[in-house]
């Protein structure tokens, strides 16, 4: 298959280029050529006035979380069976809004690696999933209820191992409390540095990237220091209200610590926790100084928490929030699929348009790079070269050839 359409947006540059094609064969590109280099082809499916860009990538959801405004009792009330279903529905919403891959950071039971598994295998089309399994937290700390408990040194060496002989594919920590678990604030810490270090050790010997929640000033302090991969939430959250020390946010820029911002949130839709929404203002200018000093930053939605934040919210932050802290049209959609790949660590086979790579394309109508609400009219979505079922009739506006 040959796809073509108006404009071409590759993530390796932050322009577009008009009349180029990206050839495809078994799943991954082989090609991305001039259209008029291929005009005599046969198997050319033109979209017409649309832009091609890479799939995007949400590197924070929950597809276990339900997206209402209590996910914790749905979560209680539904078997494995149940809850697996539930899932398969969320992950196919993703990508229906164009998210080809999803770094899901913390179910119960493992049912997320079985989703994984499903769709990687091929009985049915779905985004990529790269899984944690339950997030690591200690006894009664944030999100207990998953699974997840250990204390201490040891008690984290041993749960990172039980992950890893699992098949997960990124370890996730709960180094400080959360929104959703009265048992522990999300100011307060619940590891330290000499844990944060254990789990790193454990996670990169065998290959893994390191996800840390911090919301504690505190726990993000430790994160920096210990060196983990990714920070997510990185809210600097006291007691009462939200205190980043400057040389912190400095240190963070210059460290290369990928920083995810879990700042998608559907419009007009609050969020449920009275401590995100007093918070949320100073939040964001923390945010705006990190990215103005140059911190690797992505944005990702921590999909299912809550009814601002379901599983297709991921394009609405790329629209949005991240203009709002200073990013450029071009800025915020390569944070959303290249620099998102890089954090996953899936750059080799996704996150741009290059031969080679997997071929996750997200076709809009309008040009994103003009006005970034043409991410709002997906026109068709691609995972591994496969065309996915078509979205809503909100979302359909153009009729392809193929």
């Amino acid at each position: 298959m040959l796809l073509t359409g108006r404009r071409l947006f590759t993530g390796l540059t932050d322009g577009v280029v008009e009349d180029w094609a990206v050839e495809i064969a078994d799943g991954r590109i082989v090609a991305v050529c001039p259209c008029a280099e291929a005009s005599s082809r046969d198997d050319i499916v033109d979209l017409g006035e649309v832009t091609l860009l890479p799939g995007l990538i949400d590197v924070h959801q929950h597809l276990a979380f339900d997206a209402s405004a209590d996910p914790v009792s749905q979560l209680d009330v539904d078997d494995d069976a149940t809850l697996l279903l539930r899932m398969r529905l969320a992950a196919q919403r993703a990508l229906a809004a164009g998210i080809t891959t999803i770094r899901d950071l913390g179910d119960r039971g493992y049912v997320s690696l079985a989703l994984r598994d499903w769709f990687r295998a091929g009985y049915e089309n779905g985004p990529r999933i790269l899984a944690s399994g339950p997030p690591i937290t200690i006894t009664g700390g944030h999100c207990w209820f998953l699974g997840g408990e250990a204390d201490g040194v040891d008690g984290v060496r041993r749960a990172v191992r039980e992950r890893i002989a699992r098949g997960v594919d990124v370890i996730k920590v709960m180094a400080s409390g959360g929104n959703m678990t009265p048992t522990r604030a999300p100011h307060e810490s619940q590891y330290g540095t000499a844990e944060l270090a254990a789990a790193l050790e454990e996670a990169h010997a065998h290959g893994k990237k390191l996800a840390v929640h911090a919301h504690g000033a505190q726990a993000v302090a430790d994160a920096l220091e210990v060196g983990v991969d990714s920070i997510e939430h990185c809210t600097f959250f006291t007691t009462d209200g939200v205190q980043a020390d400057p040389e912190v946010l400095a240190r963070l820029a210059r460290s290369g610590t990928a920083i995810s911002m879990t700042a998608a949130n559907l419009p007009g839709v609050d969020a449920p926790y009275p401590a995100m929404r007093q918070r949320v203002e100073a939040v964001i200018t923390n945010h705006t100084t990190l990215r103005a000093s140059g911190a690797r930053v992505v944005c990702s939605s921590d999909a299912g928490v809550g009814p601002n934040k379901p599983h297709d919210v991921l394009p609405y932050g790329v629209s949005t929030f991240l203009p709002r802290i200073g990013m450029s049209n071009a800025e915020a959609l390569i944070a959303t699929t290249a620099t998102a790949a890089d954090v996953c660590g899936i750059a080799d086979i996704t996150g741009t348009l290059e031969p080679g790579k997997d071929a996750d394309v997200l076709v809009v109508a309008g040009n994103p790079l003009d006005d970034l609400a043409a991410l709002h009219q997906v026109v068709a979505v691609f995972a591994r070269g496969s065309r996915v079922r078509e979205p809503g009739g909100e979302r359909r506006l153009l009729k392809t050839t193929d």
